[in-house]
């Protein structure tokens, strides 16, 4: 038998997280730890209204634990709240107006095999604006054939969900060179963050 996911539920409120426990609790899947068993978790599942400051420590909090991937079920979610949620770490995001039991576990069991996950009309957004940046930064004679092979593959790493760490551990590098290639590429594509990297590298076929 298949060894539960130790899920950490993180809530806007005690009566969001008591609601979100009880939808899990039934499933085989999962083990809803309490909250001194956090430090167990795979996976940290956010659950709020919006990405507003407080989500953001929150998440940012979450982010400093390499050894778990998090996951965020919210209300109110735009392009502003993608660009937040990728820079925290985030790796799969689901609307709460659609989040049933089996939606929510599903997401956490993409966590945990390394998948990423986004709604649709997100994700079509997020390439409509990839889109256009690219269009521009091809105006100023951008040109991504100056790619690396290492450069492509760490992107298409951190498309599929992985963190630094992850990434430093598939290409056996030490996470201060994941860092430095990131830096490298951005920088050099003169974008502002590793999401609008990957972003350019998706709409030219390369991942």
């Amino acid at each position: 038998m298949t060894s539960r996911v130790p899920v950490a539920v993180h809530a806007g409120d005690p009566l969001l997280r008591a609601g979100v426990t009880a939808l899990l609790r039934p499933r085989p899947e999962v083990e809803v730890l309490g909250p001194d068993e956090q430090q167990r978790a795979q996976v940290s599942l956010v659950v709020v209204d919006r990405v507003d400051d407080e989500a953001v420590l929150l998440l940012r909090r979450l982010q400093r634990t390499p050894t778990t991937r998090t996951g965020l079920v919210v209300g109110e979610f735009g392009q502003n709240a993608l660009r937040i949620t990728i820079e925290c770490g985030v790796a799969a995001v689901l609307r709460r107006a659609e989040a049933d039991q089996d939606r929510v576990v599903g997401l956490i069991t993409a966590l945990v095999r390394g998948e990423g996950v986004l709604p649709g009309d997100v994700l079509s957004s997020l390439l409509d604006h990839v889109g256009r940046l690219q269009r521009g930064s091809a105006d100023a004679g951008f040109n991504l054939s100056t790619l690396t092979a290492r450069e492509v593959e760490v992107l298409r790493l951190i498309s599929e969900g992985f963190d630094t760490g992850e990434i430093a551990v598939k290409m056996s590098y030490s996470e201060r060179t994941v860092k430095n290639i990131l830096h490298e590429v951005t920088t050099r594509l003169q974008l502002r963050n590793r999401a609008h990297a990957v972003g350019h590298v998706m709409r030219q076929g390369l991942i």
